[in-house]
């Protein structure tokens, strides 16, 4: 089953709009792939939700984009931001990138984001296999939110 962003939002829209205000509360994030032989490399990453997907942009032959070619399985962190608070929680997003080169797509996405060389570079669009949001509740509860396609959020609260 696949699932795309505005899938995603539509039916849990109330974690999607949390995620999405996390991953807007700062520029840079964590974006991990896998090398050649396996191994994770994790790199910094700027993102877009726009047209309802969750778009991934990248320099042109950068390794990311090389293991994203390779292996499309990635996992994007949240910047967790200043201090301890992480307001709004930790959350991260898991799936598959799929490369983009229809030109329109390209083109649209180019307009909106005006990339350093809009001629030359990667777009990936995003199809979901995982979103979790972790926070502390009342000060006393670890809560896990975790979503899975087909399977809705399902949370979990620890003491």
């Amino acid at each position: 089953m696949t699932f795309h962003w505005e899938a995603f939002a539509t039916a849990e829209p109330d974690l999607a709009a949390t995620v999405e205000k996390r991953f807007g509360a700062f520029t840079h994030h964590v974006l991990a792939t896998l090398r050649k032989d396996g191994s994770p490399r994790t790199t910094g990453m700027e993102v877009r939700f726009l047209n309802g997907e969750l778009w991934l942009g990248m320099m042109p032959n950068s390794l990311k984009a090389l293991d994203l070619r390779r292996d499309p399985r990635f996992v994007l962190q949240a910047n967790p931001g200043p201090g301890t608070e992480m307001a709004g929680g930790d959350v991260r997003v898991a799936g598959r990138a799929i490369e983009v080169r229809d030109p329109e797509t390209v083109a649209r996405y180019t307009e909106e984001v005006d990339p350093p060389d809009p001629d030359a570079f990667h777009l990936f669009r995003t199809e979901l296999t995982e979103v979790v949001r972790t926070f502390i509740e009342d000060e006393r509860y670890l809560v896990v939110q975790l979503w899975k396609p087909g399977a809705g959020v399902r949370t979990t609260r620890r003491t």
